[in-house]
């Protein structure tokens, strides 16, 4: 039996996601860009899934731009913003590496966070001034799900920097946040279907009128020429039906995974020196409101992590120890570095993310197996 605990990293396609991306694949197949009646509809679903996903973000479809996923959309926002209005960028030290590798290559300010993974407003003021063109701040963390107080932070940045744009990567966020509301204020948006149950390879950047990044794709002029670049019709369409369907779904999801995730770090908060990362305690009782309800994160003194997953493999639990794009690093977080976590705890680190299929014969696997694993790599320390 399979505990997959690394929805994280990816997510299973729904099935009514892959429904509705088949006929594109197979019967409608022509290209949007074309005249003829097979370009036609497929242009037509293009359209509809637009607008389907404008109400997802909260904004008007002409805003929306299609991309190859959350990297390319990151990667746009940023040097996009950079290349038409010059100036510096300033973003958090927990973003993921598809934003603060682009800041930290343009030179930019990277800004520090909390224990808990939440960013310092103060020293955000403090790099801010006129020079600054793009701010770019998570919604939720990738590795420790927290989640970034982004009214706060436009605050912020239209006070200290009024001529800055706002981004905002909000890839892990749309299965447990309302994204629409938690982002009205920020100019750019990243999101990624593969995260909430659509396919791998699509994903878009929310631009609003006026703030018109750069394109980084040249070529044939789509999405008003701010993206070049034959559809994925298939693709954008299948994103759109797992984004409406996550919308649905979210409140009966939050709560069931809610119990769930609990029930996990609840137990596992029981191993012996285990840090539960990101989660402060008030009154002695960890309070998890800050992160989102499908992330579970725990640092294990003294073991590896790289060791920890191969037993956890063994015991049928896929899980991870960072970010999917990281996990093969030798060196530990630097989301956790950033939060202070000591190098000797970072290095064990877990990250067991939950989804909307995970059920309590998983968590129990889990609570089973980690325990155990744990202790096995102790005993030869």
């Amino acid at each position: 039996m399979v505990a997959y605990l690394d929805n994280a990293a990816t997510t299973p396609m729904r099935p009514e996601a892959v429904e509705a991306m088949l006929p594109f694949l197979t019967e409608d197949f022509g290209n949007p860009s074309g005249s003829h009646p097979s370009a036609r509809r497929a242009r037509r679903a293009v359209d509809e899934a637009r607008e389907a996903m404008a109400q997802v973000c909260g904004c008007e479809p002409g805003e929306i731009v299609f991309t190859s996923g959350g990297t390319e959309a990151d990667n746009h926002a940023v040097f996009g913003i950079v290349e038409r209005r010059g100036g510096s960028v300033v973003c958090s030290a927990v973003e993921h590496h598809a934003v603060l590798e682009p800041v930290e290559a343009l030179g930019g300010r990277v800004v520090p966070v909390d224990e808990h993974g939440v960013i310092d407003l103060d020293a955000l003021a403090a790099a801010l001034d006129d020079s600054v063109t793009l701010v770019s701040v998570m919604l939720a963390n990738n590795e420790v799900g927290t989640i970034q107080p982004l009214s706060e932070i436009a605050e912020i940045v239209r006070r200290r920097a009024p001529d800055a744009a706002f981004h905002s990567d909000a890839v892990q966020a749309l299965t447990w946040l309302d994204v629409a509301g938690l982002c009205s204020p920020v100019d750019l948006l990243s999101l990624s279907a593969h995260k909430f149950g659509g396919p791998k390879g699509v994903g878009l950047l929310m631009v609003r009128s006026g703030v018109e990044p750069a394109p980084r794709l040249l070529g044939g002029g789509q999405e008003r020429e701010r993206r070049s670049g034959t559809h994925n019709v298939a693709g954008i369409v299948a994103m759109s039906v797992a984004a409406q369907s996550a919308l649905r779904e979210r409140t009966e999801v939050v709560r069931r995974v809610g119990r769930l995730r609990d029930r996990l770090a609840d137990g596992l908060r029981l191993v012996p020196d285990a840090i539960e990362t990101g989660v402060p305690l008030r009154d002695g009782v960890p309070d998890r409101s800050g992160k989102i309800t499908g992330n579970c994160h725990f640092c294990f003194p003294g073991i590896e992590a790289e060791a920890l997953l191969f037993l956890l493999e063994e015991s049928g639990i896929h899980a991870s120890a960072a970010s999917a794009c990281t996990s093969g690093a030798q060196d530990p977080s630097h989301v956790l570095a950033a939060m202070g976590v000591p190098r000797r705890a970072a290095k064990g680190s877990l990250r067991l993310s939950l989804g909307r299929e995970t059920t309590d014969v998983d968590v129990e696997l889990a609570l089973e197996a980690v325990p155990a694993a744990v202790e096995r790599l102790r005993m030869f320390r």
